[in-house]
């Protein structure tokens, strides 16, 4: 099955745009006149879509460490943020119907006002969802898990998916698994949650997607034993790539998603069944 996996935030006038930060990045973001913005500080929720709609996303500035991290990113002109709707729309058309779209609601309890409440963000998200007819071709996550509480009790029937970071010497973002974690909703733990799995599956989760690094085979096993699909991520060497495959996740997040068909294509895998290793 191909899932496109995408974040959803929303603007001032309540418009789920696809856009990965709360804030506008200075590294690929460009005002009206080209120029890069100067700060980091404009909230994607600050501004209408017609104000956001302005700023030209295509590309990254060349130098800094973002292009250090995404060298074989092209660099287009004239690219807005999208908004939900317009994917959506093209999710309608003929030529991708068997297409999936994985929604990341982007929500943090810890930044009074970076993002807007978990209702909103569940609301009008599930809308756009609705209101295009794709009800049965959509998972919708979050680290989050007030906001799939609120997607639950809007639209039982949609598969959610709770992304989970464990706590580490070194974390590269915010953890959300933890003792008392604001994150984890009414499964909030007076002790570090070592049960993920029936954790989730005791919510009415559909889907664990665990960091790829804070999984074993015996915890796949353990969640697919209680029903649940395993989406890691964010895969994106080879080698981490092989290790999921191993471990027999259900499916990959990756930035790279041609790296993971290759790695599936030499283990004569593949997520449509008309493709074929190559002789």
């Amino acid at each position: 099955m191909q899932i496109v996996e995408l974040d959803v935030l929303l603007t001032k006038d309540n418009i789920p745009v696809v856009t990965h930060n709360p804030m506008l990045m200075p590294d690929t973001t460009r005002d009206e006149h080209g120029a890069w913005i100067g700060n980091d500080t404009l909230k994607i929720s600050g501004f209408t879509y017609n104000d956001l709609h302005r700023f030209d996303v295509g590309g990254i500035r060349s130098g800094s460490n973002y292009a250090a991290r995404y060298p074989e990113q092209a660099f287009l002109f004239g690219h807005a943020i999208p908004t939900l709707a317009e994917i959506a729309t093209l999710c309608c058309r003929p030529a991708y119907q068997n297409t999936w779209l994985n929604i990341e609601i982007k929500s943090t309890p810890l930044h009074d006002g970076l993002t807007p409440p978990p209702a909103a963000l569940a609301h009008h998200t599930l809308d756009v969802i609705q209101s295009h007819g794709l009800q049965n071709r959509v998972i919708v996550q979050s680290f989050d898990w007030r906001v799939l509480r609120e997607v639950a009790a809007i639209a039982p029937d949609i598969p959610r998916s709770h992304l989970t970071y464990l706590d580490c010497a070194a974390p590269v973002m915010q953890p959300n698994i933890y003792a008392n974690s604001p994150w984890m909703a009414d499964a909030a733990c007076t002790t570090v949650p070592t049960d993920l799995p029936t954790i989730i599956a005791n919510m009415g989760g559909t889907v664990w997607s665990p960091f790829h690094e804070n999984i074993t085979p015996s915890d796949v096993a353990a969640a697919q034993a209680l029903g649940l699909v395993v989406n890691a991520w964010t895969v994106n060497a080879p080698t981490d790539i092989d290790r999921m495959i191993d471990a027999g996740v259900d499916g990959i997040i990756s930035d790279y998603p041609a790296r993971v068909q290759r790695c599936l294509l030499q283990r004569g895998l593949s997520w449509h069944e008309d493709l074929t290793t190559p002789n």
